[in-house]
């Protein structure tokens, strides 16, 4: 009997394994994972591509508990605004035995203010290096020396020309070049989108690209909690872009997350979950980052509103993503050990 017992226990345990097994389901393996910051600018993604299938994963946002997938592989996460919630919702994702990712290409597509220097209103821009703006020493500008034109220098440094020695390791990512030529040139002649208030407002400008209708571009985006506006700070950017870049940036939009997710996959991509290398990143300005000659420094960020440029910019962000998307979905053969050649 107890031998018995004891052959049946053996038994049991040996099939244990196998029982619990055939309840796990496959991890998903998207092809392409989308990676929005808020609502508004995931939702074309969701009622374009039909993402209709839902996953929940535990350590994402509350307010954004699951990933949206499609039939053909194509999924979405929404990490919530700002670079905290950028950062847990991406590695929450990175990290879930849920999805396989290792092959997945990464698309953050999101809106941002913008350069007048480089673009217009609905303006989408592919970029090349991801600038971290808040990583820096800041004075009250009134106590600045006289010869500062901000409050704002690199750590560690002496003054505001001064490159810092990049101790955080986040300051400056560059993204791979040959994709984010591959996805330009798949979505250089698409036909953007304007509102009537953003056509009307871009005629303020008194130079192009600023007061022409919006185009696909290729410029490097600035990343900051601190939403910042106006001439100097602006200025502040463009300095600060060349600096980290050792002056091969060139800054043109402004937003808050993406070297959190950057940094996020980065160390998931360590760990060989991810493949940095196909990550993609799109911002359109639905917003002037200064204004024009006699518009006030305060009403340009007070009433960025008025600009016109949230709904073309989100529609826009779609016009040019989507290629990329389509091109790696059609041809998945060429693209799935990497970026093809041709």
């Amino acid at each position: 009997m107890k031998a018995f017992t004891r052959l049946s226990i053996a038994i049991g345990l040996a099939m244990l394994p196998h029982v619990v097994l055939a309840d796990t389901p496959a991890p998903i393996k998207p092809k392409v994972m989308l990676i929005t910051m808020f609502a508004p600018e995931a939702q074309t993604w969701i009622d374009r591509l039909e993402l209709k299938q839902e996953v929940r994963v535990p350590g994402l946002s509350a307010e954004y508990p699951v990933i949206r997938c499609n039939t053909q592989d194509v999924c979405l996460l929404v990490t919530g605004m700002g670079q905290t919630n950028a950062a847990a919702s991406t590695l929450a994702l990175a990290l879930s035995p849920k999805f396989d990712l290792r092959q997945s290409y990464f698309l953050i597509a999101g809106i941002a203010g913008i350069s007048p220097k480089h673009g217009t209103i609905g303006t989408a821009a592919w970029a090349h290096y991801l600038v971290e703006f808040g990583t820096q020493w800041e004075l009250d500008s009134r106590d600045a020396p006289k010869d500062w034109p901000t409050g704002y220098i690199g750590i560690n440094t002496k003054g505001p020309n001064e490159k810092p020695p990049l101790d955080y390791k986040t300051e400056v990512f560059e993204l791979n070049p040959k994709l984010q030529a591959k996805a330009f040139a798949l979505s250089q002649n698409v036909e953007l989108t304007e509102s009537k208030e953003s056509a009307a407002w871009r005629k303020h400008y008194p130079a192009a690209p600023a007061n022409q209708p919006p185009q696909v571009t290729r410029c490097d985006t600035l990343a900051g909690n601190t939403w910042f506006s106006g001439t100097r700070l602006s200025e502040r950017a463009e300095v600060w872009t060349k600096l980290l870049t050792d002056n091969k940036g060139e800054y043109c939009t402004t937003q808050q997350e993406d070297n959190s997710t950057y940094e996020a996959l980065l160390r998931a991509s360590r760990e060989g979950l991810v493949d940095i290398q196909r990550l993609a990143v799109v911002r359109a300005g639905s917003d002037f980052d200064r204004p024009y000659p006699g518009y006030s420094e305060v009403d340009n960020l007070l009433k960025y509103a008025d600009q016109g440029g949230f709904v073309p910019a989100l529609e826009n962000l779609y016009r040019t993503g989507n290629p990329l998307v389509q091109a790696i979905l059609k041809n998945w053969s060429a693209w799935e050990k990497g970026v093809p050649q041709a």
